[in-house]
């Protein structure tokens, strides 16, 4: 107990600071009266002066701190009120003027008496507390090093006691005084670290300040040193969760090391990085609402996109209730942004601000998610699974465009975002290696097969990148190939595919995939041999390219041929696995046709890598290929042994022609300087001792071959169709004899094939004399190949049997329009299987067209006089130059179309296809020639009878010729090795005198236009469209061959399409002066000229042209107040016949700017520049994107609107007009949008709508709003008179639903033009129907009127719309017509997410449902 001095009248005797600090250590001891000294106020300085002294001590710090404890100490000890508070606020006040002039040491003895006043600061007036904030805030500015900082730990506690005291006048005010004054003073950076962990003291801060706090923190973050950084955001997360904004702790913390520290890249800031994300990590598990925060922030703003936004999520995702969203929210910014990107660049309407705009965005997500997971090593470790598993989700998310659609602007696509991260990761972290392996086997297991592709495309990456590491992971890949057998045919044999690179690093693996095929050869489904197959056939190209690249590094299995037989065998002839899987391909030979198809394809692959491999394959198909052939005792080829029969279907059992193009390709493939001593040693791949008598088998092997090859070529020369067909005899209906002989002349027309280039590619390199030879066989054999074709058509449509011998591709295209009484046949050539590879070659075909090309200008130069071709060989007739043109087409059209079956690095493809593009030009010539002959008169031949099936074949020829070129042009913009062919093309030059004369005429005009082009392919495609699909095109037109100059027409909006701005409205203009000038009855073809008018005039003018066709379409349809033209004078193209079509077409277009409006409203959604907006002009006086985005929406919508009042007033007729109605409730759901998003929130400024907007809700209301609910009332009006029509009913139930909601819809948007009315003072409907009229109810149908009830033309102020409205409400909240189920959804998805929904008029809309005897009709009742 502290005993009292009693008063005395002599002063005590003064003590040293000496006797002070003793006499503070014997009373915590023995608990003694304190001296009488210290309780005088008289020796109060003398007390506060020893402080000053001990300063000067050799040991200040100690020094001061061993008196000031006990001075504090002592006071302590005393009552409250006592004369010693005083002493202590003087104490305090002279150290920390002694702490500011640097005379004590700022050190840890320092912080400890700071510490020690802090305990005691309730001992202190609160007036003389102010004195000593006062004192602290004044000093801030000295503040420099960290131990400057300690005595800030006072004014927390000090505000804290003055703001709870009544002694300090206004003491609220005085502490955000105070706290104003701290936030103006210039801050060091340990001033801001101290600030920082003070903050959260403050309990009494409000938001406003909190918010500058925090503004003045993040704005001098970057000088604080990287060291104290994950400790100042750390406080930071404290300070969210103590009070603090979340959004804006998380935005400031996102936007320093996401865009500030963006450019600072040292291992030392990675590692500052990944301490911070730890923090934010054990944060977000501490406060999940954090968490929230943190996914909220990249969801609404994808500009907030950045590197370290990604490893944010990344690591919140660790967090298991947070894992998914921030996964998805992360996937849905990548996908958003290509998304986005690829829409704005194939939109024509949208400015080229917002196409850069998107196109950056989609540069930054990508180096943001690729800079992540690089700087993943650097203390982010606990980031690596939630790498892998987005890195998973973007491969699973396949996009629906090809990789090839980002190529122009160098973006990868997610699925190599993802492929390069998964990459990225194996490569760095050892720990990922596991997971990734083992995801990419689960997913291969359980994924769609579309969606396991890029998996299977990132294991084979992998494998070829990190062969060695993968070793290490070869049981699981051994575990993948156990489900062999069960996978998906493409996704076996891409497995194995992948994984082929790996087996000359592990024998166990090479073994263990042939054990895996071997047991898939023995399973009864045909797609798991054929996989096998596949498998096979991969493993030894693998081989052969590994020998061929000098790495043979391919281990022997357990079991190859002993060593006793190896050692008799040259090193050079090991055959390896060819010789190991020898048991599998003969077993091959016993499968299903589509499996020796394989085989046969993967054999000719084989000699292509390796031409040594010719004799024994030879060998191995030569006993095979004697079971369909034999010479003696006379020459016998059993194509009938190729088909079975099993339970009355016919079925392939042997591809015949399959197995004598293999053997045709090596021959020619040895004829090309190859060798054949290797034939020597060909049966040495299979074990066996050389002996004589195989001798004499081994060299028998390509001679047979060979020799059958001719004998079977003589066969077929001077043979008959009946040689040929109705070999078999066995028993049975007629049924299966006819698809017996269907089957063998499949076989047998593949056989011809294999003949023909044969021939074609000895007739490239032979003489004059025997090309005329050759020429005669290929005529012969290409006549008998027609007459095959003819022979079993006749026959299949002769007794009505549907089942047609199997088509080419060509079979896709359209029938002919004006001969739908005869079946024009497409064939291909014939083929049984749609994947099956051409028999011809490129370069075979186009020996063929060139032979075509020739006869064909030979013969129209003699046709004139019958007489001359009197006597002459058949081979010189017209009638075979029109069947080998036929046939010439028809490969040429297959090998196009069967182009895209093999991947580029297939050997097959440069056998097959080479350069592909070289029948461009032949093509282009024929379609000339085939015009342009002097004999053809299409008008005139088609009347007589002699003469119309020549008019017609040349028709179908002229129709191939162009489809063959528009594949050809589809596929060179797909692939960059078709570049020159629009440059081939362009140098076609057209045949006939006319002709020329008028191209010529008409490139003088443009050859200005052409030299402003400086790109060489935009130059090539203009010239190409100048100089012969625009001629071709109107002639064609002239001579009514519609279905070809539809095939023009595409073609020309393809390359138009790829055209800058200038030359496509040049190009539109020619399609509009078709359509003025053409008068065409074929709706089809009416059709594609219109919409090559649209299509090829950039927006704007796109809907101008638009408007126009439908004001003209409006006189041919008719409307209430005027009767049907039969023709439009202005655009002759619209007419009775075409109105439907080309209404049709229109739609289709007004549907597509519904759609690109959808996505505009969605983005000016996503941003603030509407609700939010101060300024409309950026840093350097421009607008910014959204704005420009914003004006262009009014104005194509309001383009849009125009269009539609045309349609509005038309006479349509179902399904055109229910389709008017649904295109119309989607676009006033978007007016609807656009309104509400001009509505400010709370809080926000409401700005002034613009003139564009205004204008765009006039020409609504006036154009379409009011002439819709007439429509709607004339269309069920007829409805009811046709009551008895058929498909009434279903018409009805599909109108009960659109109708409704479209009055829904307008009277949605109108709700929201009355509250943008209201807060900006401007009558936005004072040109719309009076809300009144705009309802509904049921009437008798001879009440019926067509006549419109004419609109409200007064201005009313925005009250009188209010009060109108309100009263209009009350009176519908009377009647018992209520909204369906349907649209209360549409208006809580409407009015979710936005927080100002308080809207004070609610307009209820009322539906009514029709019945067979009442329509629905305008309400006079309520006016």
């Amino acid at each position: 107990m502290t005993g009292t001095a009693s008063d005395s009248g002599h002063h005590p005797p003064p003590m040293t600071d000496t006797e002070i600090v003793r006499v503070a250590q014997q009373h915590q001891q023995t608990g003694a009266a304190l001296p009488l000294h210290l309780l005088s106020p008289a020796s109060h300085p003398t007390i506060i002066s020893f402080i000053d002294s001990r300063c000067d001590s050799p040991t200040s710090s100690l020094s001061v701190t061993e008196y000031v404890s006990a001075i504090v100490y002592l006071i302590s000890q005393t009552p409250e009120n006592s004369s010693l508070s005083s002493l202590l606020f003087s104490i305090l006040h002279s150290y920390l003027r002694l702490f500011y002039s640097a005379r004590i040491p700022h050190d840890s003895n320092s912080l400890k008496i700071i510490h020690l006043f802090a305990l005691h600061l309730d001992r202190i007036p609160r007036n003389d507390l102010a004195c000593i904030v006062d004192l602290l805030v004044s000093n801030l500015s000295l503040i420099v090093e960290p131990d400057d900082a300690q005595p800030l730990d006072l004014i927390p506690p000090s505000l804290d006691l003055i703001r709870s005291s009544d002694e300090v006048q206004r003491a609220g005010d005085y502490v955000y005084s105070v706290l104003d004054r701290i936030i103006s003073s210039n801050w060091t950076k340990v001033l801001l670290v101290k600030t920082v962990s003070l903050l959260r003291d403050f309990s009494f801060i409000d938001k406003v300040r909190a918010r500058e706090f925090l503004q003045k923190v993040f704005a001098g973050m970057e000088g604080v040193d990287l060291q104290d950084l994950p400790s100042l955001v750390y406080q930071l997360l404290i300070l969210a969760s103590k009070g603090f904004n979340k959004r804006d702790v998380i935005e400031g913390i996102v936007h320093f090391f996401g865009t500030i520290m963006e450019s600072k890249t040292n291992s030392i800031v990675r590692q500052v990085e990944g301490t911070v994300l730890l923090h934010v990590n054990f944060a977000v598990k501490q406060d999940p609402s954090l968490g929230q925060e943190v996914l909220g922030l990249l969801k609404s703003d994808l500009g907030a996109f950045n590197h370290f936004t990604v490893v944010v999520l990344l690591s919140v995702a660790r967090v298991r209730r947070l894992n998914e969203s921030s996964i998805g929210i992360l996937k849905t910014a990548v996908v958003t942004s290509y998304h986005d990107h690829k829409f704005v660049r194939n939109c024509m309407w949208l400015p080229d601000m917002l196409k850069e705009e998107c196109l950056q965005t989609v540069q930054r997500v990508e180096k943001a998610v690729t800079r992540a997971v690089n700087e993943s090593n650097n203390g982010r470790e606990h980031i690596v699974p939630s790498i892998v598993q987005f890195g998973f989700v973007l491969l699973e998310s396949v996009e629906e465009s090809k990789r090839e659609e980002y190529g122009n602007d160098c973006l990868m696509g997610t699925v190599e975002l993802g492929i390069k991260m998964l990459k990225t990761l194996f490569e760095v972290h050892d720990m990922a290696r596991n997971e990734i392996i083992e995801q990419c086997k689960f997913r291969i297991l359980s994924l769609k097969p579309e969606q396991s592709i890029p998996i299977i495309k990132l294991l084979g990456l992998l494998v070829q990148s990190y062969p060695y590491p993968m070793l290490e992971h070869v049981t699981r890949l051994k575990e993948l190939l156990d489900y062999f057998t069960f996978m998906h045919g493409q996704v076996a044999t891409s497995l194995v595919t992948t994984l082929l690179p790996l087996m000359k690093f592990s024998p166990d693996l090479q073994s263990y995939m042939i054990l895996v095929t071997r047991k898939a050869m023995f399973r009864r489904e045909e797609t798991v041999r054929i996989a096998a197959t596949n498998a096979i056939i991969d493993m030894l190209l693998a081989e052969k390219q590994s020998k061929r690249d000098g790495s043979d590094s391919f281990q022997e299995s357990s079991s190859q041929a002993s060593s006793s037989q190896q050692a008799e065998l040259p090193s050079v002839m090991k055959m390896g696995l060819f010789q190991e899987l020898s048991g599998l391909l003969q077993r091959c030979l016993s499968q299903q046709a589509r499996v020796k198809e394989i085989m046969y394809q993967g054999l000719v692959k084989l000699v292509l890598l390796d031409p040594f491999t010719a004799g024994p394959v030879f060998d191995f198909l030569l006993p095979h290929f004697r079971c369909f052939y034999s010479e003696e005792p006379d020459f016998q080829l059993a194509i009938s042994c190729c088909i079975k029969s099993d339970s009355g279907k016919v079925c392939l059992e042997e591809p015949l022609d399959c197995l004598l193009s293999c053997v045709s390709w090596i021959l020619l493939l040895q004829q090309h300087g190859k060798t054949d001593h290797h034939l020597e040693d060909s049966w040495a791949c299979f074990g066996f001792s050389l002996t004589q008598e195989n001798e004499a088998g081994r060299t028998l092997s390509a001679e047979t071959f060979f020799n059958g090859l001719l004998k079977i070529r003589k066969f077929l020369r001077n043979g008959h169709l009946e040689d040929f067909l109705g070999q078999t005899q066995d028993p049975g209906s007629r049924s299966l004899e006819e698809d017996k002989d269907s089957y063998c002349a499949l076989i047998l027309s593949g056989i011809l094939e294999v003949v023909l280039n044969a021939i074609a590619i000895e007739l490239e390199n032979s003489t004059d004399e025997e090309k005329v030879i050759l020429e005669e066989e290929l005529l012969e054999l290409v006549d008998l190949y027609e007459s095959l074709e003819k022979e079993v058509c006749t026959e299949k449509h002769g007794n009505g049997i549907k089942r047609g011998i199997p088509r080419s591709n060509v079979q896709d295209t359209q029938a002919k329009t004006d001969h739908n009484t005869k079946e024009w046949h497409h064939f291909g050539p014939m083929i049984l299987s749609q994947d099956r590879i051409p028999f011809l070659a490129t370069s075979s075909i186009y020996q063929i067209l060139l032979t075509a090309f020739k006869l064909l200008k030979a013969t129209g130069s003699n046709i004139s006089s019958e007489s001359q071709n009197e006597g002459k060989p058949l081979c010189k007739t017209s009638t075979c130059c029109s069947k080998l043109i036929a046939f010439a087409l028809k490969a040429s059209l297959r090998q196009v179309k069967s182009l895209p079956l093999l991947r580029n690095n297939d050997p097959l493809k440069t056998l097959i296809y080479g350069d592909i593009k070289v029948l461009g030009p032949p093509l282009l010539k024929l379609v000339w020639l085939l015009k342009s002959g002097p004999e053809l008169d299409f008008h005139k031949k088609k009347k007589e009878s002699k003469g119309r099936k020549s008019v017609e074949d040349r028709e179908e020829q002229i129709y191939l010729s162009l489809i063959c070129l528009k594949e050809l042009i589809t596929l060179s913009f797909q692939s960059c090795h078709l570049a020159n062919l629009i440059k081939d093309l362009a140098s076609v030059t057209a045949t006939g005198n006319n002709l020329e004369n008028g191209i010529d005429t008409g490139l003088d005009d443009d050859h200005e236009l052409i030299l402003q082009v400086e790109d060489q392919l935009t130059k090539d495609r203009q010239l190409f469209m100048e100089k012969s699909i625009k001629p071709l095109c109107f002639e064609l037109l002239a001579l009514s061959l519609f279905r070809e100059s539809e095939v023009l027409l595409d073609m020309m909006l393809m390359m138009g399409n790829k055209l800058p701005c200038k030359l496509r409205n040049y190009h539109g203009a020619w399609a509009i002066s078709i359509c003025k000038s053409n008068t065409m009855m074929n709706s089809k073809t009416a059709k594609n000229v219109v919409a090559l008018a649209i299509c090829l005039s950039t927006p704007p003018n796109d809907l101008i042209v638009a408007q126009d066709i439908a004001a003209e379409l409006l006189k041919v349809y008719g409307s209430g107040e005027s009767d049907p033209v039969k023709i439009s004078e202005t655009y002759p193209i619209i007419n009775h016949s075409t109105k439907s079509a080309l209404a049709s077409s229109l739609l289709q277009l007004i549907e597509s700017v519904v759609l690109d409006l959808d996505w505009a409203v969605r983005k000016l959604k996503a941003s603030s520049a509407i609700t939010q907006r101060y300024s409309c002009l950026d840093q350097y006086g421009e607008k910014v994107p959204s704005l420009i985005l914003e004006e262009a929406l009014y104005s194509r919508s309001e383009a849009l609107v125009n269009l539609l009042s045309f349609f509005v007033v038309m006479n349509l007729k179902d399904p055109h007009a229910e389709q008017l109605l649904r295109l119309a409730a989607r676009f006033y759901k978007h007016l609807a949008s656009l309104t509400k998003l001009r509505i400010a929130p709370k809080g926000s400024k409401q700005l002034l709508p613009g003139v564009k907007f205004q204008k765009l809700a006039e020409i609504t209301c006036k154009k379409l709003t009011g002439p819709l609910y007439n429509f709607v009332a004339l269309m069920q009006q007829n409805q009811q008179e046709n009551a008895q029509g058929k498909g009434i009913i279903g018409r009805i139930r599909r109108e009960n639903k659109c109708i409704p909601d479209l009055i829904f819809q307008i009277e949605d948007y109108e709700k929201y033009l009355i509250q943008l009315s209201k807060v900006s003072k401007i009558n936005l409907l004072r040109h719309a129907k009076r809300s009144t009229a705009r309802d509904f109810k049921i009437l008798d149908s001879k009440k019926i009127t067509r006549e419109e009830e004419p609109p409200s033309h007064e201005s009313e102020q925005i009250n009188a719309i209010a009060s109108e409205n309100k009263s209009c409400e009350e009176e519908e909240g009377r009647s018992d017509k209520v909204l369906s189920a349907e649209s209360d959804s549409v208006v809580a998805a409407e009015d979710s997410g936005s927080e100002s929904e308080a809207c004070d008029i609610i307009v209820k809309t009322k539906r009514a449902r029709t019945r067979t005897s009442k329509v629905v009709r305008d309400s006079d009742d309520e006016s």
